[in-house]
């Protein structure tokens, strides 16, 4: 009989690993040595969830060799091309996960893709332990008549773009036919997007933002930006310290920009009150949004670019320009909150009210979305990989089985949520169940072939002739992207082509 595993869960599932082919007594002798055996780790994802795991397992486990792999030659993820240009110091992590990649029981394998370069089979026949951390990179959609017109991008494509990333540095959105922009969503996201817009591009420039996008920005005609939610303010998604940047009065904040609310949208009800009372980060921001609504009334100025903070609106329809063929305006019902009978939260309702707000382009700040691989269960509705604490499940039902040696951490893990540091502790979870998995000798064979891990790896990559980036590549980049920012009194001048990332890694 194989051994059974009955996991502490919040859910009322019986989870088993599957069977094993080795006796108990084998296990025991095994366990006792695992501390002294190498334990072979792969972290697919660069991002911060990716190295948070990678430095948790070195500290945690003596004898580990962890090798991250990401499809990009460029490591750190969402750091490098997620975090806005403005936000320097949200990027200081760097330097901690490049101490985690200086590590010699670590390695970085840049260029090499996940389901094409190598299969999730190979690597689980590789390594003791798989974890994936590749996040998001897909977007959800509205599904809504005109969501494919010219001019409508996500905010994911967005910042992308601005951030040098060498999938989207052919975007080209068109900034100059319009003096309207609609971001739909009032996330941080949706907040970092309406900021890059509307922010004078003299202080962009001493930013590490790409150079194209800060070209594009000088030549815009945008001078209005309306930020567009279901909700009201109270239900905002955004932080406080997201909306005192473009709020606030201080040195970060948006220059000469009015901002526009309308005093009915702050109207509270009893339910919000509530909501108020029972999280502090709601009360802030929507203290923030009230007090902003007075002070630019009476501020208001002409000649400043406008954002205008819209509330209680969900759209219904793209509309086309003259053209036919370019977003021209956008259709949007007037929406009221009612409490959603089961979890005690109020939805937003449409009303049966519509009116139209005219815009050259869209930005769609929905939400990012993760994309499933082969050999792997995914949970299509929530966009992540089920789990029991960052243990992979083979299915979302009842029956579930746990996965072996097979983990999950970050956005893939949980959604789409929270700030870079939230990974820190998404992590630690991850991690924690490695090693308690490990201490119960669950990745011990001793009548199977031992897993070959790094050496495994590099004989898949030569068979398939996949050329990847070694962490010494990307330092090699890193030299030339701050070399040549120094030039333009930046702290970096972003490679942002596939082929010019991969020149610069072999240089030298």
């Amino acid at each position: 009989m194989g051994r059974r595993l009955l996991l502490p869960h919040t859910r009322r599932l019986m989870l088993f690993l599957r069977p094993m082919r080795y006796s108990a007594s084998a296990t025991a002798t095994a366990t006792a040595g695992s501390l002294r055996d190498p334990l072979h780790v792969c972290v697919v994802g660069s991002g911060p969830a990716g190295f948070y795991t990678a430095e948790k397992m070195l500290k945690g486990r003596e004898g580990v060799r962890v090798d991250i792999i990401d499809r990009l030659p460029t490591p750190f993820g969402l750091v490098r091309s997620g975090v806005a240009p403005d936000h320097p110091e949200t990027k200081i992590v760097v330097n901690q996960f490049s101490r985690v990649a200086a590590n010699p029981r670590c390695s970085f394998f840049g260029n090499v893709t996940l389901g094409s370069d190598l299969s999730l089979s190979e690597l689980r026949k590789t390594y003791d332990v798989v974890v994936l951390a590749y996040g998001a990179e897909s977007d959800r959609s509205f599904g809504i008549p005109g969501e494919d017109l010219r001019g409508i991008h996500s905010a994911r494509e967005f910042v992308w773009w601005y951030n040098g990333h060498p999938d989207m540095c052919n975007l080209a959105p068109d900034l100059t036919n319009t003096d309207s922009a609609v971001v739909l969503g009032q996330g941080n996201v949706a907040l970092d997007v309406a900021r890059i817009l509307l922010r004078c591009t003299t202080e962009l420039a001493s930013t590490d933002i790409a150079d194209y996008a800060l070209d594009a920005l000088r030549s815009s005609t945008i001078r209005k930006v309306y930020l567009v939610g279901r909700r009201g303010p109270v239900q905002a998604a955004c932080t406080a310290k997201e909306l005192r940047e473009i709020l606030g009065n201080y040195k970060m904040c948006l220059k000469n920009v009015n901002v526009y609310i309308k005093e009915a949208d702050l109207a509270t009800s009893p339910a919000d009150k509530e909501e108020m009372r029972n999280s502090r980060i709601k009360r802030r921001v929507y203290e923030l949004l009230s007090k902003a609504a007075t002070v630019h009334q009476e501020n208001n100025d002409n000649d400043r670019k406008e954002l205008h903070f819209v509330f209680f609106r969900k759209p219904t329809k793209f509309l086309p320009s003259e053209d036919g063929s370019t977003v021209g305006a956008m259709e949007l019902e007037k929406t009221l909150l009612k409490d959603d009978g089961a979890t005690g939260k109020q939805v937003a309702v449409g009303t049966g009210e519509f009116e139209e707000l005219k815009c050259g382009i869209v930005l769609k700040s929905i939400g990012y979305k993760s994309l499933p691989i082969e050999g792997l269960s995914f949970d299509k509705y929530r966009g992540v990989v089920p789990n029991l604490r960052g243990r992979v499940l083979s299915s979302e039902s009842e029956t579930a089985t746990v996965e072996p040696g097979l983990y999950v951490v970050g956005w893939l893990k949980r959604g789409p949520t929270g700030i870079v540091a939230t990974n820190l502790h998404c992590a630690e979870e991850t991690v924690d169940s490695i090693l308690e998995d490990d201490r119960k000798g669950l990745f011990t064979d001793p009548s199977g072939p031992k897993r070959q891990g790094r050496r495994g790896l590099l004989e898949i990559l030569e068979q398939k002739n996949a050329r990847y980036v070694p962490f010494d590549g990307w330092e090699k980049i890193d030299t030339k992207e701050k070399a040549d920012g120094e030039l333009k009194n930046k702290p970096r001048e972003k490679i942002t082509r596939w082929n010019e990332l991969l020149e610069a890694a072999r240089e030298g």
